[in-house]
This record gives C-alpha cells, sequence and structure tokens, in this order.
C-alpha cells in the first residue's frame, strides 16, 4: 500500500504537469502523512542531503561554465575545430561532436551545451546541406554527453550518494562519452549519405594555428580542472571553485568580452540554476530517504535479485531498461536519487564495480535526455531551431540508436569505463 501511494501520487502528479522537483516532495509529504512519520523530517532531511561539502562542486560548475559560455569560448571552439575538420564530407558533423565534447567539460550540463552550440552549428549545418531536425537532434545528442564528460554535475551527485570517488568517477566517463561522439558521427553519415554536402575550404596551417591560438583559454580549463584532480593538486570540490576563479579571469581580462558590470548578472544566473539542482537534490533525497526507512527499497532490491537469478549480466540488463524508461520522464539528478538506493546495493552483492554502475547510470541518463516526452535537450533544440518536437522526435531515433550501442559496449565491456579510473588509481 505504501508503495502505491508514494510511487501512485507521485506520477499523478506527473501527469498533472507539476514540476518534478514538487512532484518529488509533495508525493513524499503524502506517504509521510498516511505513514505517520514526523513532518519535522523534510526539513531536516532537504537540509541534511545539501549541506554535504562535495555538493559545493555544482555552483561552482555552473557559475564557471556560465562565464565561459558569457566569455564567447563557444565560437571559439567551433571555430577551431571547423578549421581540423571543417573541409571532410561530414566536416560539420565531426565539428558538432568534438565541440560539444569539450563544451561539457566546461559546462558539466546537456541544456547549457545544446543552448551554448546550437545556435551557432544548427545553422551552420544546415547551410553546409544537412537536414534541419536531423542537424538539430544531433546537436541535442551530442550535447547530452555533457552529463558523461567531465566534470559533470550527475556524477557529483552520485557521488555523494554512494560515497564513491568523484574524480574517479569522472574518469569513468571519458572514454565513454568520447565513443558516444563516435557513434553518432558514424549514424549522422548514414542519415546524410544521400544529401549533397558542401565542404569548407581545407584551413592552413597558420589559420588552424591562429584559431588554436584564439581558442587555448578555453581549451586549458578541462585541463586544469582534471589535470588538478589526478593529479592529486586538489578536490574535485576544489577543483570547481578553480574553474570558477580560471573563468573569471580569462573573461575579464584575456578574452575582455565580459565586464565587471556582467558579474552580478552571471552570479544571478547561477545562483538560479543552482537553486532548481539543489531543490531536485532535497526532494529526491526525501523521496529516497522514505524508500529506504518504508523497505520499499530492500524489497525491490530482492526482486531484482531474484528477477535476474543472481546474473549480473542479466541484472544489467533488466537496469538499463529500468533506466531508460526512466530517462523518458525523470531527469537524471532525481533519477539517481530514486533509483542508487534500490540498484547499488544489488550490484554490490553481484560484484559490480559501483563506479562501473555509476557510469553505466549517467549514460542511460544521457539518452533519456533526448527521449520524449520529458527530453529536455530536445525542447532546448526546438526552440533554437524553430522545428516541432514531433519532426526532432522522428529525426533523433538513429541517435538514440547509435547512444544504446555506446550504452551497450559500456555496460558489457567494463575496461571501457574502468580502464582510466584503474590507470590513475
Amino acid at each position: 500500500m505504501v508503495a502505491l501511494i508514494l510511487f501512485g501520487s507521485f506520477f499523478l502528479l506527473l501527469f498533472l504537469n507539476i514540476p518534478i522537483a514538487l512532484s518529488l516532495g509533495m508525493s513524499s509529504i503524502i506517504t509521510l502523512l498516511y505513514e505517520k512519520l514526523p513532518l519535522s523530517m523534510v526539513p531536516s532531511n532537504m537540509y541534511s542531503s545539501t549541506s554535504k561539502f562535495v555538493l559545493l562542486a555544482i555552483p561552482f560548475f555552473i557559475f564557471g561554465g556560465n562565464i565561459m559560455a558569457e566569455g564567447g569560448i563557444s565560437e571559439r571552439l567551433i571555430n577551431f575545430c571547423r578549421s581540423l575538420v571543417g573541409h571532410k564530407r561530414s566536416g560539420m558533423a565531426l565539428v558538432c561532436v568534438i565541440v560539444s565534447c569539450f563544451f561539457a567539460a566546461i559546462s558539466g550540463s546537456g541544456p547549457a551545451t545544446v543552448a551554448a552550440l546550437g545556435m551557432i552549428i544548427i545553422p551552420a549545418m544546415v547551410q553546409a546541406g544537412y537536414d534541419k531536425a536531423s542537424g538539430t537532434a544531433l546537436m541535442s545528442t551530442a550535447g547530452a554527453i555533457g552529463i558523461i564528460i567531465p566534470p559533470s554535475i550527475t556524477f557529483v551527485i552520485y557521488g555523494s550518494i554512494t560515497g564513491t570517488s568523484v574524480g574517479s568517477l569522472f574518469a569513468s566517463g571519458i572514454v565513454p562519452g568520447i565513443l558516444m561522439g563516435v557513434l553518432l558521427v558514424v549514424a549522422m553519415m548514414w542519415v546524410s549519405r544521400k544529401r549533397e554536402l558542401q565542404l569548407l575550404p581545407k584551413a592552413t596551417w597558420k589559420e588552424r594555428w591562429e584559431s588554436f591560438k584564439d581558442a587555448f583559454w578555453g581549451l586549458m580549463m578541462p585541463v586544469i580542472i582534471l589535470g588538478g584532480i589526478y593529479g592529486g593538486i586538489f578536490t574535485p570540490t576544489e577543483a570547481a571553485a578553480v574553474s570558477a576563479i580560471y573563468g573569471l579571469f580569462v573573461g575579464l581580462f584575456i578574452y575582455k568580452t565580459i565586464t565587471f558590470k556582467d558579474v552580478p548578472r552571471i552570479l544571478a544566473d547561477s545562483v538560479s540554476q543552482t537553486a532548481v539542482v539543489m531543490f531536485i537534490v532535497g526532494t529526491a533525497s526525501l523521496f529516497a530517504w522514505i524508500l529506504t526507512v518504508t523497505g520499499l527499497a530492500a524489497q525491490a532490491s530482492n526482486v531484482l535479485i531474484s528477477v535476474s537469478s543472481g546474473n549480473k549480466y542479466i541484472f544489467l540488463l533488466i537496469v538499463n531498461i529500468i533506466l531508460l524508461i526512466a530517462g523518458c520522464f525523470i531527469d537524471a539528478n532525481s533519477a539517481c536519487y530514486i533509483l542508487v538506493p534500490i540498484l547499488v546495493p544489488v550490484a554490490t552483492a553481484l560484484g559490480i564495480n559501483p563506479i562501473h554502475l555509476g557510469c553505466i547510470m549517467i549514460v542511460n541518463m544521457a539518452i533519456g535526455m533526448v527521449t520524449p516526452p520529458v527530453g529536455v535537450n530536445l525542447y532546448v533544440g526546438c526552440g533554437i531551431a524553430k522545428i516541432s518536437l514531433k519532426e526532432i522526435s522522428i529525426a533523433v531515433l538513429p541517435f538514440i540508436v547509435a547512444s544504446i550501442a555506446a550504452l551497450l559496449l559500456t555496460t558489457y565491456v567494463p575496461i571501457i569505463s574502468m580502464f582510466l579510473p584503474n590507470l590513475l588509481g
């Protein structure tokens, strides 16, 4: 009965178009009242879940990403990648994916990556001869790599829930993120195989050098973040603070594309975005706490063990199916809080490394960002390209297939996600 009340009220509220964070909180409160548990657990649980030191990385990464986006880094990255591969047949598709991977390492957010790059890349792809819907679908899917390539806010949240090293989680996402990018380019090559594409003139080495110098300070940001973490210079949380200061310095004094008058506005935007994320963290953690104290998480874990018959490969297949369905309806951060208490104990019992499981979960959630009806990246892409959700929902199918191929490889070939964490210790 508790499960019916908790999940029934949650999905009813979602069906009524109530925001996910409010749906999680309200369904949790309804269940607390039914179970006659003290309502004082609401503020205390939300406070304890959002006051973790590791979560300080979130506002800093958001601020750093906003600063670099405002600072014109997206145009510089695009120009640099164009100079390298723009002359090839699938040059603009390559530019889209490569720049998305670079920008993902700055913003850590899928929608932010699509919003920052889409305004430039989508029109450029159309001009090069690509279908607008397919170009927008590729940009939306490539933007989802933003939560796989470090630094990723979703990895920070997963690490805070499980106590897993955030640095190791960051490392686990690098190869799967690149793999997804490669397969997306292959999918675009197949989709556009019969189209007459306009090739850019091949850039000279001098032009490439100039574009590299122009993009250098933006390219250094992920190097500083990841190099500092894996070089033992600072923690992921400290790295986030360093990225914010570095971005501010580059924007104000090197690129000079922002002024001191712009800083309060960017800070306000960053605070607003952080508030949204932390509100979801608070309500989702309350929901997860109820799953635990009512025994629902343990029951669900036992059911998973029973259904998979203790076979970790069957379990991982079930996990992927559950996460792909969940990704159609809820955001990545909420999914972590709801599903991690259920999945991690089973994975641990079956000998699956929690870092590997975390990477699988985040790749699934990345796919969820482009699967209707709640595929947030699709809505951002539609708004930029001025096309309907129906058009992009059809066009995105080949890229979802490519992403699922990357997911299956990440799932069943653990070395793909575990190679760098093991190498870096």
